[in-house]
C-alpha cells in the first residue's frame, strides 16, 4: 500500500469512529446480534438499551444472559435483565398434568358459568393441540371449549396475579362466569398477562372455573394454561448501568457503559470469518469486558455473567443438568438436557434440546464458577454467594464472577468463551452427520474451546480488521446507508446456515428457512442470500448448491425441474414444501452455478453436473418465457400465470447455461441456448410493454412489479436486455415508493428489502441507487417490529408481514458483488 492510499485510509477510519460516536445512542438495528453461530445457538438483544429486555433467541424465546458488575460494593447492571419469579396457583403442563372437559361443538346455555354442568364433554390431558409432539389431547377442529375446575386455598395471600398462556389462535378467558381476557392471534410459547384487582377478587376460596373459546383461523391449534403469583422484585436494589454508546460491526457488537467510576466495554465478538472454514465452524463465541476508572483513582471490580440453561433447550420444562469442572487451562460451565433427544423433531419455531451449552474462563482469571436455579442467580451475586446450589433440575444458571483487583485509569481487559456443542448437526438422508469441527467424532468441545482462548487476541484482531474493511468496501460501493445494512446482514445471513460435509465428502452450508417454514437448503432462500458468499467464499455458495445437485442426480428427485427444499431443518431427508416451484428453482440454481463460476473465475463446478443443469435448462426453454400458473420465490402472494418477472428469470437462466457452456468449449451449445434466450427478450418487451413500465402479468398491462430477476444480466455482463428497459423500470419505481421501500408490486403495500436492493443495484447512476437503498435504511433504524432484521413487511407502516432472522439479507451485497465482479 502506497503512502497517500494508507493516509486515506487512517483519516477514512478516524471518521467512521467519529460517526459511530456521534450516533452511538441513536437506533442502530431492529435488533442486536450478541451471539451468533447457527439457528441453534443464536442470541439477540431486542432493544436499543441492552439492559431493557431479556436477551432472546432469535425466536423471540427467552435466552437470557444477564450481567452485573461490582464497583466498590456498589452493583450495576449492564447486560439484559432479571427474569420475574412466579409462585404457581394453578399449574401450567409444563409444572404438572391436569386434565380439562371439552366439547367441539357449540355449547347449550351459560357455558362460563361455575356451576354449569359440562358431565357431558369429554375429558382430556393437557395441553390441547394439533402437533402429536407437544400435545396430549389432539384437536384437529377449528373451535374448541375448555372448562377447567380447580380449588384455591387462600386467594387473600395472592398479591399480583397473573394468567399464564400459550395459545394457538384466538381466544376468549372467563374466570367464574367473568370474561378476564381475550385475544386475536397467537403465541409461540408462554406469556404471563397481569390481571388486574377486579379480576383478582373473582377468585373464591373453594371451587373456581376457568372457561375458555379458542378459534383457530390460520395455522396450527395449540391451548395450555394456568394462574400465578408474581413474587417480589428482589433485583430492585441494583442499580442499572448507563449506556453511553452501542456500535456494529460484521462480527462484533459493542457497548459502553458507565457504571459510577468505571467506564465499561463490553464486546459481544462472534469470529465467523468465511475465509478460514475451521474457524467458522466453531462454535465459540466470545464476550469481553474491559475496564477504568473514569475519576483517576483505583476501584475494586468484579464482574458477573449468568447464563440460562434454557440456551439448550426446546422448552423449559425440560430438565437439564448442569456440572463445574476443568480442563486444560479452562474453568468450564456446562448445561444441557437430560433427555438429549439427538435430531428427534424438526419444526420451524424450535430450539435445540440435544448437546450441551458451554461456558469457558482461563483458570489464570482466578474466576469462579458455580450453579444455582435461574430464580436465584442474580441475588447469589449480590449476597456474595459463589457454591453451586443445584446440578438437576429446570431452568438452572451458569454463574461466571471475573475479579478484576483495583482498577485505575488503565484498561483491563477479561473475557469469557461460550460454545455450544451439537453432538450431531443435520439428518442427511438418512444420516445424521456431525458438525464441521467434528467430523470423525474424536474432536473434544474442550479442545475447541482452548484453541479460541489460546488465539484470543489474534481472532479478536483478525475480527476488528475485517469489520472495518467490509465496511469500508460497503461504503465505497454504496454510502453511508448502504454500507449499514450490509453491517446488519453479515451475522444475520451466516447464522441461518450450518456447515457439515456430506457422506460424499461434499461441503454442506445449509440454511434453515426462519421464521417462514423451518426449510431446510431452499433454494429460494439460496438465491437471494448468494452475493455475501460469491464475495467472501463461493465454496460456501457450492455448499449450498451441492444438496439440490445430489437430490437430483441421486435419483431421489425425479423431476424435469429443480426441487424447492431438502427437508425442514435440521432433518435434510427431501422435500417437504407443499409443491415444486419449477421456473423458479431451476433458473435459480443455473444463474447461481453460473456466478460461482464468474467469481472462480473457471466452470468446474458447473462441468461436474452438466447433464443435470442441460435439463433444467431445457424445461426453462420449454415452460419458461410464459409460465403457466406457478408460485414463485414471493409465494406468500400466491400462485401467478404469465409472471413477467419469472419469465426474465428464465431468459437470464438460459443465457446462463450459454454462458457455462462458452467456458466448458461447448461453442455450439453456447451459441444454440443463447441465440434462444436473444430470441426471447423482444417478446417478452411486447408482451410486458405497459407504456410507462412493464408489467406484472403480460394480462395485464394496469400491473407493476420489481423486475428484480434482472440484475443478473448486468451484474454478470449477460448484454440481453436493452438499457431502455431498466431505465423505463427505474423511473417508473422511483415515482412508486413509500416511505419504508419500494412495494414488492402493485398487488399490496409490502416489500421485500432483499429485492429492493437487488432493483437498486441495476439503477445506472448513484442518485438513483440511494433514492432506492434510503427508505430501506430508514426502515431498519425506526420499525416497531423489533426482532432481528425482517425482509418482508409493509412499506408504509414498517411493520413486518412475517419473517426474520433470515439469511436472505445476505443479498444486501449484490452491489458489492456487482463492483467487485466488475472492477469498480
Amino acid at each position: 500500500m502506497n503512502k497517500i492510499s494508507f493516509m486515506k485510509n487512517v483519516v477514512f477510519f478516524f471518521l467512521v469512529g467519529v460517526s459511530l460516536q456521534l450516533n452511538g445512542q441513536n437506533r442502530r438495528a431492529p435488533s442486536y446480534p450478541l451471539i451468533t453461530h447457527n439457528p441453534n445457538f443464536s442470541i439477540w438483544s431486542n432493544t436499543d438499551q441492552l439492559t431493557e429486555s431479556v436477551t432472546a433467541h432469535w425466536t423471540g424465546t427467552n435466552h437470557s444472559l444477564l450481567g452485573m458488575i461490582d464497583v466498590d460494593g456498589k452493583i450495576y447492571r449492564f447486560l439484559g435483565k432479571e427474569m420475574p419469579n412466579y409462585k404457581t396457583i394453578l399449574p401450567a403442563s409444563d409444572e404438572g398434568s391436569y386434565e380439562v372437559h371439552y366439547t367441539k361443538v357449540q355449547p347449550q346455555g351459560d357455558w362460563k358459568a361455575t356451576n354449569y354442568d359440562a358431565s357431558t364433554w369429554q375429558l382430556g390431558n393437557a395441553p390441547i393441540g394439533d402437533l402429536v409432539q407437544k400435545a396430549k389431547t389432539i384437536l384437529q377442529s377449528n373451535e374448541i371449549w375448555v372448562r377447567r375446575t380447580f380449588e384455591v386455598l387462600d386467594p387473600e395471600g395472592i398479591d399480583d396475579l397473573f394468567l399464564k398462556l400459550n395459545h394457538d389462535d384466538n381466544i376468549d378467558i372467563y374466570l367464574n362466569g367473568k370474561k378476564i381476557y381475550n385475544k386475536v392471534g397467537w403465541t409461540n410459547t408462554f406469556e404471563y398477562i397481569p390481571l388486574g384487582e377486579g379480576e383478582k377478587k373473582l377468585l373464591k376460596s373453594g371451587k373456581n372455573v376457568i372457561a375458555i373459546h379458542l378459534r383457530n383461523t390460520a395455522g396450527g391449534r395449540f391451548l395450555d394454561f394456568g394462574l400465578v403469583d408474581r413474587e417480589i422484585d428482589r433485583s430492585a436494589t441494583t442499580l442499572v448501568a448507563k449506556q453511553t454508546n452501542v456500535e456494529i460491526g460484521a462480527t462484533q457488537t459493542i457497548y459502553h457503559f458507565t457504571c459510577g467510576a468505571i467506564d465499561l466495554k463490553l464486546t459481544f465478538t462472534s469470529p465467523l470469518l468465511m475465509d478460514n472454514l475451521e474457524q467458522l465452524a466453531r462454535p465459540v463465541s466470545y464476550i469481553s469486558y474491559q475496564v477504568n476508572a473514569n475519576d483517576g483513582k483505583n476501584h475494586p471490580v468484579k464482574v458477573y455473567l449468568s447464563a440460562a440453561s434454557d440456551i439448550a433447550v426446546y422448552e423449559p420444562s425440560q430438565q437439564v443438568m448442569a456440572q463445574q469442572y476443568n480442563a486444560d487451562q479452562l474453568s468450564i460451565l456446562k448445561t444441557g438436557t437430560i433427555e438429549q433427544p439427538i435430531l428427534q423433531k424438526a419444526a420451524d419455531d424450535m430450539r435445540i434440546d440435544w448437546g450441551y451449552f458451554y461456558v469457558a474462563v482461563p483458570k489464570k482469571s482466578q474466576s469462579v464458577q458455580f450453579i444455582t436455579p435461574q430464580k436465584d442467580a442474580g441475588d447469589a451475586f449480590r449476597n456474595g454467594v459463589t457454591a453451586s446450589t443445584a446440578q438437576r433440575g429446570r431452568q438452572l444458571a451458569l454463574n461466571t464472577v471475573i475479579p478484576f483487583g483495583n482498577v485505575g485509569k488503565h484498561p483491563v481487559t477479561q473475557y469469557v468463551a461460550l460454545g455450544y456443542d451439537e453432538l450431531y448437526s443435520i439428518q442427511y438422508f438418512g444420516k445424521n452427520l456431525r458438525p464441521w469441527w467434528n467430523l470423525f467424532g474424536n474432536e473434544p468441545i474442550e479442545k475447541q474451546l482452548t484453541i479460541a482462548t489460546n488465539e484470543y487476541q489474534r481472532i479478536i484482531a483478525q475480527c476488528e480488521v475485517f469489520d472495518k474493511t467490509l465496511y469500508a468496501d460497503a461504503l465505497k460501493s454504496g454510502g453511508e446507508e448502504y454500507a449499514h445494512l450490509c453491517v446488519l446482514a453479515y451475522r444475520q445471513s451466516i447464522a441461518a446456515h450450518t456447515l457439515v460435509k456430506s457422506p460424499e465428502g461434499e461441503i454442506l452450508w445449509l440454511s434453515k428457512e426462519n421464521n417462514s417454514g423451518g426449510f431446510i437448503n431452499t433454494v429460494d432462500v439460496t438465491y437471494p442470500s448468494a452475493p455475501l458468499y460469491l464475495i467472501y467464499n463461493s465454496k460456501l455458495l457450492e455448499g449450498m448448491l451441492n444438496g439440490i445437485f445430489y437430490f437430483s442426480e441421486s435419483g431421489r428427485y425425479a423431476h424435469p425441474w429443480a426441487a424447492h427444499d431438502l427437508g425442514t431443518y435440521p432433518l435434510a431427508n427431501g422435500q417437504t414444501y407443499g409443491e415444486p416451484m419449477p421456473v423458479e428453482e431451476s433458473g435459480n440454481m443455473i444463474i447461481l452455478t453460473t456466478a460461482i463460476a464468474k467469481a472462480q473465475g473457471n466452470a468446474a463446478y458447473a462441468k461436474k453436473h452438466w447433464e443435470i443443469l442441460t435439463t433444467w435448462a431445457n424445461y426453462l426453454v420449454k415452460e419458461g418465457l410464459d409460465p403457466k400458473n406457478q408460485l414463485c420465490t414471493d409465494d406468500f402472494a400466491g400462485h401467478l400465470a404469465r409472471n413477467a418477472n419469472l419469465s426474465v428469470k428464465a431468459i437470464v437462466g438460459i443465457t446462463c447455461y450459454a454462458e457455462l457452456a462458452n467456458m466448458l468449449g461447448y461453442i455450439d451449445i453456447a451459441k444454440k441456448y443463447r441465440a434462444i434466450a436473444d430470441g426471447m427478450v423482444p417478446e417478452w418487451m411486447e408482451m410486458a410493454d405497459a407504456g410507462d413500465h412493464y408489467a406484472l402479468t403480460f394480462d395485464n398491462k394496469s400491473t407493476w412489479s420489481q423486475k428484480y430477476n434482472l440484475v443478473w444480466d448486468k451484474v454478470l455482463d449477460l448484454q440481453l436486455f436493452p438499457q431502455k428497459v431498466y431505465d423505463t423500470e427505474i423511473a417508473y419505481y422511483l415515482s412508486r415508493q413509500n416511505k419504508y421501500g419500494l412495494p414488492l408490486d402493485s398487488r399490496k403495500d409490502y416489500t421485500k428489502n432483499d429485492w429492493i436492493l437487488w432493483t437498486a443495484t441495476f439503477a445506472n447512476n448513484e442518485k438513483d441507487f440511494r433514492s432506492l437503498i434510503d427508505p430501506v435504511y430508514v426502515h431498519a433504524i425506526e420499525t416497531s417490529s423489533r426482532v432481528p432484521l425482517t425482509d418482508f413487511y409493509n412499506s408504509k407502516t414498517g411493520i413486518r408481514e412475517n419473517f426474520k432472522a433470515r439469511s436472505v439479507v445476505g443479498g444486501f451485497y449484490m452491489k458489492m458483488f456487482s463492483d467487485r465482479l466488475n472492477n469498480k
